[in-house]
């Protein structure tokens, strides 16, 4: 006998990246210590790699982590991203990617299908093909 899936709703996803956010930023803040404790190269060159790092912070953290298993946030939420049509499997990296390039720039619109749908995928989910569980 299966155990029917539970699907997070928008609270606990919005929990999930509220903590992300706050990695993130932790993340920013001590590369940007670290970096001026350095005094590497002249101001113009600090800030160029800093943005360099920022982007890389943000645009490696999610999707990496969702392939590898979880970000912090959906660890702690006890959630997980899965391939939608088979549950059991994470999704690869490129769905990864995919996912987080529309959530990235969709923001706040890209939950609005969750409350349309019985699985509560948000429109990154579909576009990317996966789904989020209740682990």
């Amino acid at each position: 006998m299966d155990i029917e899936p539970q699907y997070p709703d928008l609270k606990t996803r919005i929990q999930s990246a509220f903590v992300d956010g706050i990695l993130m930023i932790l993340l920013m803040f001590a590369t940007a210590w670290i970096l001026d404790k350095a005094g590497i190269g002249d101001e113009e060159e600090t800030g160029l790699i800093k943005g360099i790092i920022f982007v890389g912070i943000w645009g490696i953290y999610e999707p990496l982590s969702t392939t590898l298993g979880a970000t912090l946030g959906n660890y702690l939420m006890k959630i997980r991203v899965r391939k939608a049509g088979s549950l059991e499997k994470k999704i690869n990296i490129i769905q990864a990617f995919i996912r987080f390039i529309f959530k990235f720039s969709l923001g706040w619109l890209s939950f609005l299908t969750m409350h349309f749908n019985g699985q509560r995928r948000a429109i990154h989910d579909f576009v990317a093909g996966s789904v989020m569980v209740e682990k």
